[in-house]
């Protein structure tokens, strides 16, 4: 190990992110955290893994077709409600 450390060129500031990756910062609900913590306890991966991936897993999710018989429980919904 050297006995003395040249910094001479080093430069201040943060440290190199992982490319693809962005730091937030966001409110979320405690019982959505101690929900992540404990599942992150379980499986061994980091709570901010889990919940990365589950918003993958969502944005992935195409939306359900809208078929007729969709289209006939709507209406028949709809006009339930104004009868």
């Amino acid at each position: 190990m050297k006995k003395e450390i040249d910094f001479s060129t080093a430069r201040r500031g943060p440290l190199k992110t992982p490319k693809g990756k962005t730091r937030v910062t966001m409110y979320l609900d405690d019982a959505v955290i101690e929900s992540f913590r404990a599942k992150s306890e379980k499986t061994g991966k980091g709570y901010q893994t889990l919940i990365n991936e589950t918003l993958r897993v969502a944005l992935e999710k195409k939306p359900a077709a809208l078929t007729a018989d969709k289209v006939r429980e709507i209406v028949r919904e709809e006009l339930a409600q104004h009868a």
